[in-house]
């Protein structure tokens, strides 16, 4: 495996100025228990801690979902980079410069792409701001009038205009881009050989990351028109939808000034301008899908109070329904604003007015109430065989609370709607609840491979973690030849962090199991148990070699080699009885 770009020493010293434990202790709450730090997954949801931090070792491995890494993958993971940008991330982090990528030509490839795309992208959004301002840009001054956006709205979300099918085509080639550029940034798209803007003549909305890159677009038409309403840039090398957040850049801003205290989520993104307008300088929006665990990572880092504020319709009320289970588990504390006067934030605003709006978000309900009051409207209370829909219903959202402490007030509430005496819900409520006491989490039972493999995987593993007990007397080479890609990443003997410096690593899951190698689940004395590993994959051998002979010895013709196959056949044969590992020993 080739390493990822860069020497050994930088990646080494950028771990070594950040510490996984200090990184990882801006998004979790650790808690040490000996020589590890444990948390509750940031991966997946979960009420018992699983997520293991090895200090020592620079790596994290969760018991429940199996992600595991270093402190540049963990910052990949939570910040939504590509490893570049998490490499730059913690290098900024640590007042180091980055080197230039070492090595594979593919990969400087890639990110000389991923470099022009972004500057491309760059000069782009810029472009459609300025024509925005021109004389042949009425269509789109005449809605930006309509919608009443002032030049404070156009400058913070960078709105511009898409004139024509080939304007920004042809400016951008005169910069020099490349018809690969333009393709791979999402800009254009072609057809019958020639180069068109995805987004032409619309108005266009720049999507921003949160170093404040432009990644994509997204563009409303200004006409009746057969397409789509809106139209967003095609998944690209830096544009994923299931992963932008609208306004996310606005919102690191917000809380980079200590002006955020909480984080309101809408459907589309002319709610976001419309609300940043009003003064709820903290709203955002997922661009055109459903809200993703991705999408949840990325605001929950920035605030724990999250508020939804969805369309007020039945696909509104079904957003918010998805979004609440995203967010369960989450530690967050999320509530649901109840919309009226309007089918959506801008229309609310619009028909009511700032105020209005700020009393419903200030009214907003914390989700487990809103989910009783919306079961309770979902059902005929005074039919018994509604209400006993009802009451399961919420019963079975009471019991995803986990922690049977917070079941109580809740339990009292469905009683007050459903005359359902108090003690008859607990019985029903607590018959299928999952035990959830806080305990260490289960570690992985020892595999069912066959001996032989289990055996070989333990020898790897102590050589891979540098056990004390390793019998260096060994040609390990000899003796797992089969296994020699990892013999030789172990003979690099690189500190554990660093095997994730290699080129595809951590997508390999055998190695990834000899790094995340639990000694402790074979409870056996580790020393004794590996020489007794080292025996049944030395016998296994041997009895190959032994088989091998002797069919060599049934059809040879030649007596001496026949004399010299039984000497070796002798020696295997007493190697066996007498577990004598000697055939497998180094030169001396």
């Amino acid at each position: 495996m080739q390493n990822k770009g860069f020497g050994g020493d930088f990646l080494s010293e950028l771990k070594r100025k950040n510490s996984l434990v200090d990184i990882a202790s801006n998004y979790v709450r650790l808690e040490q228990k000996g020589s590890r730090f444990w948390a509750c997954c940031p991966f997946h949801s979960e009420k018992t801690p699983s997520f293991s931090i090895s200090e020592e070792d620079g790596i994290y491995y969760c018991f429940g979902c199996k992600e595991t890494g270093d402190v540049i993958k963990f910052v990949e993971k939570m910040e939504n980079l590509e490893f570049m940008d998490a490499v730059k991330f913690l290098a900024e982090r640590a007042g180091m410069e980055v080197p230039s990528l070492e090595n594979s030509d593919e990969r400087k490839k890639k990110q000389q792409l991923r470099d022009r795309v972004l500057s491309a992208l760059d000069f782009a959004y810029k472009h459609y701001m300025e024509n925005l301002y021109s004389p042949d840009a009425k269509k789109a001054q005449d809605y930006v009038k309509l919608r009443k956006f002032t030049r404070r709205e156009l400058e913070d979300f960078k709105i511009g205009y898409s004139k024509d099918w080939t304007d920004i085509v042809t400016y951008l080639l005169g910069k020099g881009f490349t018809e690969n550029e333009l393709l791979s940034a999402g800009i254009a798209g072609k057809k019958d050989g020639r180069l068109y803007d995805f987004v032409a003549e619309r108005l266009v909305f720049p999507i921003f990351n949160s170093f404040g890159e432009c990644i994509g677009f997204s563009a409303r038409a200004l006409e009746k028109t057969d397409f789509a309403k809106y139209k967003n840039t095609a998944e690209t090398i830096v544009f994923q939808k299931g992963r932008v957040v609208f306004g996310i850049n606005i919102l690191k801003s917000q809380k980079q000034q200590q002006l955020l205290d909480k984080i309101i989520l809408v459907e589309g993104q002319m709610d976001v301008i419309a609300m940043h307008k009003a003064g709820f300088k903290s709203t955002v929006a997922c661009m055109g899908t459903a809200l993703t665990k991705d999408h949840v990572r990325e605001l929950k880092r920035y605030n724990s109070n999250i508020f939804l504020c969805f369309d007020n319709d039945g696909a509104g009320t079904k957003a918010t329904l998805r979004a609440i289970e995203m967010f369960r588990n989450e530690d967050v504390n999320l509530k649901v604003v109840q919309l009226s006067g309007g089918k959506d934030p801008d229309e609310v605003l619009q028909n009511l007015g700032k105020e209005k709006l700020q009393e419903m978000i200030d009214q907003a309900l914390p989700y487990m109430d809103f989910l009783i009051e919306h079961y309770q409207n979902q059902f005929d209370l005074s039919k018994a065989e509604e209400k006993n829909a009802f009451v399961k219903a919420i019963l079975a959202e009471i019991k995803k609370l986990g922690d049977e402490t917070l079941f109580e007030p809740y339990l009292e509430k469905v009683r007050d709607i459903s005359k359902v005496p108090l003690d008859v819900l607990r019985r029903n409520v607590n018959g299928s609840i999952v035990e959830t006491k806080v305990t260490m989490p289960k570690m992985p039972t020892v595999p069912t491979e066959s001996g032989g493999d289990k055996a070989s995987k333990f020898i790897l593993a102590a050589l891979l973690h540098k056990k004390d007990f390793v019998d260096k007397k060994i040609d390990y080479s000899k003796l797992l030849e089969e296994f020699s890609s990892y013999l030789d990443i172990i003979n690099q003997n690189m500190p554990l962090s660093s095997i994730f410096d290699l080129e595809g690593a951590s997508d390999d899951p055998f190695l990834m199991e000899l790094v995340n190698f639990n000694f402790a689940a074979f409870q056996v004395d580790e020393e004794k148990y590996f020489k007794e590993c080292l025996w049944k994959v030395a016998e296994n051998k041997l009895k190959k070699m032994q088989a091998k002979l002797s069919e060599e010895y049934k059809v040879c013709e030649d007596l001496d080699k026949r004399a010299e196959i039984a000497r070796a056949l002798g020696r295997l044969a007493i190697s066996l009885k007498n577990k004598n590992l000697e055939e497998f020993y180094g030169r001396r």
